[in-house]
């Protein structure tokens, strides 16, 4: 069997993709993975009802990440094989959705309507000769790619050794074809390259029957990577114009580990413990499941909340290059009924997100302070509305960066937060306001080894004269978080009543 074995995309919403390529396409969602070489990645496969190799079209998900660029090197479209008599219900539906399609148009003789996914990825829906099972039903197949080379004749010979054969030229395409798909060459030539990133196209897969086909094709081809993905086996290669293809065998295939495909997370055999890897990993709802909808607030956010939350709630300020997801495995432990809202800071030093700027190690840009606590506490009064969270039932847990801007937020909105856990922090603010912090809760929590350490008691005296309810401890630790972290800030929280 010759043929597409699946497709690879970069996602930045999760949600919003899920809606695209099951809510509309209509496509089953047939696994569920954290990345066998990033386990804190969400991977998703969408195929068929049975996950068949040739249907699949898969999602690294990197939530709210930065954008890509397509370009010579990659592939740039999709294209799904529907029945030709279809082509005007497709239409008719893509209206309704309010999704912007072109045409339909006449490509190599069939109908074809183009189409973009929520992170502009292009999907083309293909007219042809397949079984018409009736309406709605979702696209029967991948019916090919279109890849962009600055070196198409060179692309073209190295796809002929796995059954890709010419077939015709059409507008400055040049297309092979298998026994059952196509991919289409688009000579880019003198065009910018590619740049990795969401709302682009990783890699196409081929099929190969098995191992030993791989070993075969190891053995002929230079600079491979081979990797057990345990639903198939794969052969990564890089094509003369540095297009990146994978070789996929059909087996063991996507129904190996469970007969409800895809309805639970699958995490890779090599992690043992898969709790903090699932509150790490973000959180959609299937087309008509429950869910609670994002909204668009000053800060990038992430929202868990347990089955049997019993409706407080953790904010989570993570240190300086984390995520708004860092913090939720220590703060699950914290508390484990808690709703968890993380946050991800908005300024950036050297690529890794802070909530502030920094001058130097222990000089920090006042305005910078002072403008991001403002949103801070916009943030506030919209999440506490739109998610129907109760303040009074909210710890603020910080960490170094986060712990820091958490102290400030507290000068400089006084009455805001009510109860906070500060992990390593220092004062942060010159001068440091004068602050009514009565009936506000904090405990701090210091490395006996942290080499910022002698920066922390002009926080807690700054607290403690702002007539905060003060519990100062020092651990036996470094900068990092300890376990002596969560058994301080677990008995503080039980005793807060939160």
């Amino acid at each position: 069997m010759t043929g597409l074995h699946h497709v690879t995309a970069i996602t930045r919403d999760v949600q919003a993709n899920v809606d695209f390529w099951m809510g509309f396409l209509g496509l089953s969602l047939v696994k569920q993975t954290a990345g066998f070489e990033d386990a804190e990645q969400l991977h998703l496969f969408y195929g068929d009802a049975t996950g068949a190799p040739g249907s699949l079209v898969s999602f690294l998900v990197w939530q709210d990440g930065a954008p890509g660029r397509v370009g010579h090197g990659q592939v740039a479209e999709i294209a799904l094989a529907i029945p030709r008599a279809r082509i005007g219900d497709w239409l008719t539906r893509a209206m309704q959705r309010g999704l912007r399609v072109e045409g339909p148009v006449r490509e190599f003789g069939a109908p074809v309507l183009r189409l973009r996914d929520p992170d502009g990825i292009i999907v083309k829906l293909v007219g042809g000769d397949i079984p018409d099972t009736g309406w709605p039903a979702a696209p029967a197949r991948l019916q090919g790619v279109t890849l962009w080379s600055q070196d198409a004749p060179a692309t073209a010979a190295f796809l002929a050794r796995f059954g890709y054969a010419p077939q015709g030229i059409e507008g400055g395409v040049t297309r092979l074809a298998s026994n059952r798909d196509a991919i289409d060459i688009r000579d880019t030539a003198g065009f910018v390259p590619g740049i990795p990133g969401t709302g682009v196209i990783d890699h196409v897969a081929l099929r190969v029957p098995d191992v030993a086909a791989i070993d075969e094709h190891r053995a002929a081809l230079t600079d491979v990577t081979v990797h057990d993905r345990l639903y198939f086996t794969s052969l990564y290669v890089r094509d003369p114009a540095g297009i990146l293809i994978e070789l996929a065998t059909d087996g063991p295939g996507m129904a190996v580990d469970e007969d409800d495909l895809g309805r639970t997370l699958k995490v890779p055999p090599h992690m043992t413990d898969d709790t903090d890897l699932r509150l790490r990993l973000p959180q959609f709802a299937r087309p008509g499941e429950e869910r609670t909808p994002m909204r668009d607030l000053p800060f990038i956010h992430r929202i868990h909340t347990p089955d049997d939350a019993d409706g407080s709630v953790i904010l989570l300020l993570h240190g300086t290059g984390g995520s708004e997801s860092d913090l939720m495995p220590l703060a699950h432990r914290i508390a484990p009924r808690a709703t968890l809202l993380g946050l991800r800071g908005r300024s950036t030093e050297e690529g890794v997100a802070r909530f502030f700027r920094r001058l130097s190690m222990a000089s920090f840009d006042q305005d910078d302070i002072r403008s991001e606590a403002a949103a801070f506490a916009g943030f506030w009064e919209g999440a506490m509305a739109a998610y129907g969270l109760d303040p009074a039932r909210l710890t603020v847990l910080g960490y170094s960066n986060g712990a820091n801007f958490a102290g400030a937020v507290m000068a400089l909105h006084p009455g805001l937060i009510a109860r906070a856990i500060l992990i390593r922090p220092m004062l942060v603010l010159d001068p440091a306001p004068r602050a009514d912090l009565s009936g506000v809760r904090v405990l701090t929590l210091q490395g006996a080894r942290d080499p910022y350490g002698h920066y922390a008691p002009a926080l807690n005296d700054w607290l403690a004269a702002s007539g905060a309810d003060l519990d100062a401890r020092t651990i036996a630790a470094g900068h990092e978080i300890a376990p002596e972290d969560l058994a301080a800030a677990s008995a503080w929280m039980a005793s807060s009543g939160a």
